[in-house]
């Protein structure tokens, strides 16, 4: 027995394709006939299993069942459940790894496959080495077992660890993604008083989009904080591990601005630890946890990259521009938007200015939205080179950690190759609008010279 994946769909962090078209039950199959190989070489024998609210997962969710179990491996299955949710059982029940399936913030025909394996991100190297295993059929055999534990209650009641006190008026919107049903129990324990929207679980998505980190999709919940005049407002992405947030007045709290909220009070309790963002986030939270005392570290975009970070450098948190929200401190290290809603309560009540002044008071800059382009394949790392080497040889300050991050006068521009996608995304970030239009000229400018052009924006 052999197999062989859509070669689109093992990507750098997880395993995601289109249902039907790059995606189907016999991947899954193969996945878990792979994972379970993984798991017993390494001297394992039990694996978690969670999936989210997509029409397909169930489907999946049986296929990649059977594949573990015939390679040996005994299942335990979570049932319904955000991302974390499924970390959190690796991390708690004896287990020896976790698969969940979930399209993410992907459209509603996409589906895919995160995993961890022994407490670690499984990726980049192990996701092709899957891909390895199927192709030469070079599988484990055996006959697993299968068993059902219902941990939801007990996920909801370690939320509920993260809380300090604070009760406010908060508006909540799951998107129709799996997170919906824990943030209902979740609100049950919470203080304060709470307003729910699209909390059930629908793989259509019919309201808006589960994605929070793009303006549009937060219409509703803006709508609600302002007809109920609620404190804040609160976002989930489909699978429940990105947050999003607004304040009283309706605007964005972008992730880096919610780590710099999220990580006063946690320097307060963890002086001079390291504090990781990454390369797209503003200078003003470099500056920030530098000014409270905290060592700002700029790492590479990627939710397994950063887990890996955090390990090596003993970080009590770390964050995304995307919304990915990592807490080590008092908690596991992984991301969990759910956890991170309820530090960001706590963080607000232990600053003790309400959200829209916290809000205001961050020092305004012009910036860009995350700014995606297709570019070939082929293409996409050597531009970066390119780039690289030219600001080199002029002697622009570039850090190099992810793609070419420039500092200027003006202040900053990124270019970078996504990991997962064939697209470079570029960003920046100024004082002004004249700054600002300068640092898109440098962008436009080192495009041309690798003849690029920062065309139509591609979607995520």
């Amino acid at each position: 027995m052999t197999h062989r994946f859509d070669p689109t769909s093992l990507r750098e962090y997880d395993i995601r394709g289109i249902v039907g078209k790059t995606l189907g039950p016999d991947d899954a199959r193969a996945i878990g006939r792979g994972f379970a190989t993984r798991v017993r070489r390494a001297g394992g024998t039990r694996v978690a299993v969670g999936r989210d609210g997509r029409h397909s997962s169930p489907e999946m969710e049986a296929a990649l069942v059977e594949g573990l179990r015939q390679s040996g491996v005994d299942v335990v299955r979570i049932g319904l459940g955000p991302t974390p949710m499924l970390y959190y059982a690796e991390a708690v029940l004896e287990v020896d790894g976790g698969i969940q399936i979930t399209g993410s913030h992907n459209p509603a025909d996409y589906n895919g496959f995160k995993m961890v394996l022994q407490h670690k991100p499984f990726f980049g190297a192990d996701i092709q080495d899957l891909g390895r295993l199927a192709e030469q059929g070079d599988w484990e055999e055996g006959e697993g077992a299968v068993s059902d534990v219902d941990i939801v209650d007990d996920y909801v009641g370690r939320l509920m660890a993260g809380y300090a006190g604070g009760a406010y008026r908060i508006g909540w919107d799951a998107g129709n993604g799996v997170a919906g049903p824990i943030i209902e129990k979740l609100v049950k324990l919470l203080p304060g008083e709470h307003h729910l929207l699209f909390t059930d679980v629908d793989g259509d998505f019919p309201n808006h989009h589960p994605d929070p980190t793009e303006e549009k999709n937060l219409a509703h919940l803006k709508a609600l904080v302002a007809e109920k005049q609620l404190d804040f407002g609160l976002a989930f992405d489909g699978d429940g591990d990105r947050i999003g947030a607004i304040d009283g007045e309706g605007r964005v709290i972008w992730g880096d601005q919610l780590l710099s909220i999220l990580a006063e009070p946690v320097l307060k309790e963890v002086p001079g630890a390291t504090i990781i963002a990454d390369v797209k986030a503003s200078q003003a939270l470099y500056d920030r946890i530098a000014e409270l005392g905290g060592e700002p570290v700029m790492w590479k975009t990627g939710h397994s990259l950063i887990k890996m970070k955090m390990k090596e450098t003993d970080a009590p948190l770390a964050g995304e521009m995307s919304g990915h929200i990592f807490f080590a401190h008092d908690y596991y290290g992984f991301d969990d938007a759910q956890y991170a809603a309820v530090r960001l309560i706590r963080a607000v009540h232990m600053i003790g200015k309400s959200m829209t002044d916290i809000r205001s008071a961050m020092p305004a800059m012009v910036n860009t939205p995350e700014m995606r382009f297709q570019v070939d394949e082929s293409r996409k790392f050597a531009v970066i080179d390119e780039v690289l080497a030219r600001l080199k040889e002029e002697g622009a300050d570039v850090n190099d950690t992810d793609g070419a991050r420039v500092n200027t006068p003006d202040g900053w521009w990124l270019l970078r190759a996504s990991n997962t996608q064939d697209v470079l995304v570029a960003r920046a970030e100024a004082k002004d609008e004249a700054g600002l239009d300068r640092l898109l000229a440098m962008i436009d400018d080192q495009l041309a010279r690798s003849g690029l052009k920062r065309g139509p924006q591609a979607g995520h």
